[in-house]
């Protein structure tokens, strides 16, 4: 079935990802990172992001006008392992939003936290959308395939950056399909992964 939007947009992608990586990065970008998703991708993939070498990545490349991390926060323990991650994107060059993350004991007595931050990221993204060219969602969460088809009709293009080399697949089939762009983290662990010393 033809794209009703844009016919060519298969045709589109696949030539952008023949360019490279950072060469279908151009214009006014804004990096969207599902904080939790890329977590567990790079996690899924056997490394961690540095966070100063995705923002060198797009820099290089681009007018990167905002570049927004999304986590959700247990008050108690945000000390412990989050808190020197956000502290440090906050005064690097990311904007930070968090969300207070709920915790509840279920019905067999196990402890359970609810912090879901995808209203939050929705919201900002399409906030965003009349400022910028491009679009990077950093996720795999299949949710978001609305919010691309959104700032798609607000003439964004979106890439979406997760993984199908996991077992399972870190990404939604239908966000997948749905992204201007898809490419595969595991593509960029080179550009992006920490160096270990």
């Amino acid at each position: 079935m033809k794209d009703p939007v844009d016919p060519n947009r298969a045709n589109r992608k696949r030539h952008l990802l023949n360019l490279g990586v950072s060469r279908a990065w151009h214009g006014r970008i804004a990096l969207v990172i599902d904080g939790p998703n890329l977590s567990a991708t790079a996690r899924a993939l056997g490394f961690e992001i540095d966070y100063r070498r995705l923002l060198d990545e797009f820099q290089s490349n681009a007018i990167l006008l905002r570049a927004v991390y999304f986590a959700p926060v247990i008050e108690d323990r945000e000390q412990l392992s989050l808190r020197p991650l956000i502290d440090w994107l906050d005064y690097n060059g990311y904007t930070v939003i968090t969300k207070v993350a709920k915790e509840f004991t279920d019905a067999d007595g196990r402890r359970k936290v609810r912090g879901n931050i995808g209203v939050e990221l929705a919201v900002h993204a399409l906030e965003l959308a009349k400022h910028v060219d491009q679009m990077v969602l950093f996720s795999g969460d299949a949710d978001f395939r609305r919010l691309v088809q959104a700032l798609q009709r607000r003439g964004v293009r979106v890439t979406v950056i997760s993984t199908i080399s996991s077992e399972p697949p870190m990404i939604g089939s239908d966000l997948r399909r749905q992204a201007d762009v898809f490419i595969d983290l595991a593509e960029m662990r080179s550009k992006l992964g920490r160096n270990r010393i």
